[in-house]
């Protein structure tokens, strides 16, 4: 599957940002899809996945009760929807797949297909 992140940009700190995953050459329903974000400087971290069906997703911490993960299977586009965006929410995000049948890995190295990132930047 190849997946194309689009839908960053610059934001003022308690704004908004909807970011897509285009996938193409197989059917986003085979796998499980995350987000991760890589600030400057730091790794990749977990920011939230969703399972095949899209009835169960998962969120770290940090972003729970702002961003909302979601797809739609017959577009065979991913979705992070970001709200009262933080300056901490700065970086690039990438959207991954994962071939396992164990929802959900909080490792990057546990995805097996990687978009090619979409960069966020959040002022004060």
């Amino acid at each position: 599957v190849q997946l194309q992140a689009s839908g960053g940009g610059l934001v003022q700190a308690g704004g908004s940002l909807r970011l897509s995953c285009a996938a193409s050459g197989h059917p986003l329903g085979t796998y499980i899809m995350g987000w991760f974000h890589q600030a400057p400087g730091k790794e990749r971290e977990f920011v939230a996945a969703i399972n095949r069906d899209g009835d169960t997703t998962a969120y770290a911490n940090s972003v729970k009760g702002r961003f909302t993960i979601s797809k739609d299977n017959a577009k065979n586009t991913l979705y992070l929807q970001m709200n009262s965006l933080k300056p901490d929410d700065t970086g690039v995000y990438y959207c991954a797949a994962d071939r396992s049948v164990i929802f959900y890995d909080i490792n990057a190295n546990g995805y097996d297909y990687w978009g090619q990132g979409t960069l966020v930047t959040v002022s004060s």
